[in-house]
């Protein structure tokens, strides 16, 4: 009875732990754009305004709308780049002076989870930015926390995870 009884809790973390990995593995198994991705799923009304959202932000940053971008970042948000964590006005601030300027972001993927008034969404992307007078191309996983207040989404939070890439072989 008690080998049972172990087995069967056994079953139950091992699948506890591997269904929220299928769960993040099925969101980037779909097809590389995100219209496509939209497409094969049923996105909500409320998935879909966050998505939207989230898409917009990518231009603000990239066209420096100031006011724009204020209003969508709450005040208490965090950004998580590469090299450091800042507030919302270190991040004003770096995308004004254009310590950092985001010419294009290439969206490959996307998905969204509402869960009461916090929506997390994951993008794949090609960012191609302007850091430091340089130039550079990442391939990044970009998540993003909205949290709806008075029937507003506002950012929360942005966190940058940098893909890793196979490199060339050299000849």
């Amino acid at each position: 009875m008690k080998t049972n009884f172990f087995f069967t809790t056994l079953k139950i973390v091992t699948l506890l732990t591997f269904i929220p990995m299928l769960t993040i593995q099925s969101a980037y198994a779909q097809p590389s754009s995100a219209a496509a991705h939209q497409a094969t799923s049923s996105v909500t009304p409320q998935e879909q305004e966050v998505i939207n959202l989230s898409k917009q932000k990518w231009l603000w940053m990239a066209e420096r709308k100031m006011d724009s971008l204020n209003a969508l970042f709450h005040e208490k948000s965090m950004f998580v780049h590469m090299s450091r964590t800042m507030t919302k006005a270190q991040e004003l601030e770096v995308i004004s002076s254009g310590g950092i300027q985001y010419k294009k972001a290439d969206i490959h993927e996307v998905s969204v989870n509402i869960i009461g008034n916090t929506a997390v969404l994951l993008n794949k992307i090609t960012l191609l930015a302007v850091v430091r007078g340089n130039e550079v191309t990442n391939p990044f996983v970009v998540t993003e926390v909205y949290v709806q207040e008075n029937n507003n989404w506002t950012l929360a939070s942005l966190s940058f995870t940098r893909l890793v890439t196979p490199e060339t072989p050299k000849k």
